[in-house]
Parts: structure tokens; sequence; C-alpha cells
């Protein structure tokens, strides 16, 4: 494709996920595929799982084995959740390059970065591959700043106050 964009929702505030996939559902609408592949929240994710009746134009991906995410197990349960986060890491590399899908979602992306499960060069080869897609959001808390010269547009997500 010829212009490609890549988008990052990051910020200690709610609705990145949702922001990216609102994103996506409206190029869905358009006819092009879609591929999510989600991190960290376990196998069990039910968030957007209304999303499955779209299949197969939009494909939801979670290679955790956990019931649960994993910032809440322990730290032997960590260590073997790690292969099954880096495979789909290795996942989401293909899905680029093979020009599987228009748009993709990889969703805390970053979040993989923060927990050293992968480093700041694997999220730049990842930004970097030359894939026949039209869209990559990513998504997670923190967005470091070497990050910043490869991604196209970023939005940071705020939770505002309340009033008391």
């Amino acid at each position: 494709m010829s212009t490609r964009v890549i988008q990052a929702f990051y910020g200690q505030g709610i609705g990145k996920t949702s922001a990216a996939v609102g994103q996506a559902l409206r190029n869905a609408s358009d006819g092009q595929h879609i591929t999510i592949i989600q991190f960290l929240k376990g196998k069990v994710a039910n968030e957007f799982q209304i999303l499955t009746r779209l299949e197969p134009d939009v494909q939801i991906f979670r290679f955790d084995q956990s019931e649960t995410n994993y910032c809440e197990l322990s730290l032997q349960e960590r260590e073997e959740e790690k292969q099954n986060i880096l495979n789909g890491f290795h996942f989401a590399k293909k899905v680029i390059e093979t020009g599987e899908s228009d748009v993709i979602i990889l969703d805390e992306l970053l979040g993989l970065l923060d927990l050293g499960i992968i480093g700041i060069q694997d999220v730049i080869q990842i930004l970097t591959i030359d894939g026949d897609y039209e869209k990559l959001f990513i998504t997670g808390n923190a967005l470091p700043e070497e990050l910043a010269p490869y991604i196209d547009v970023i939005c940071e997500i705020h939770t505002p106050k309340k009033n008391p």
C-alpha cells in the first residue's frame, strides 16, 4: 500500500484499546481486514468478545495462556507466560511482513516494553518493517521518546479528575 500510518494511543487513562479498536472498525466498514493482537490481558479478556461476530474480517489473537492478566501472576508464572507472549510478538511481525491484514492493532505492545519482555530495538524493528498494511495501532501506558520518530500520530489518553 502506498501510505502507511502508525498511531500510538498511550497514557495512564482508560480507553486506549477502545480508541484503537474504534479507529480500526471504521476501516472494517470499508471492507478492510483487521487483526488485533492483545498482550498481557490473559487468554479470557472479554472486553471485545463481541468482535468475534465480525470474523473473518476482524480477527483477535491472544497468546497468553493464563486466565488472568500478566501483572497479577507470580514470578514463576510470569516466566512461563513470557514465552507465550514472545510467540505473539513474533506472530505480530509475521502479520506485518506478509500483508495479511490492512489494519493491525498491537494492544499493549508498549506494556511489553515497560515490563522488560522486549526491548526498545524490538519495538523499533516492528515499527519499521516494510509491510503491506494501511494502519498500525499500538497501545500502552508509556511511550518512550526514542519511539516518537517512528510514529505518525501520537495520542495521549488521560483520565479526567473527578470534581469533589
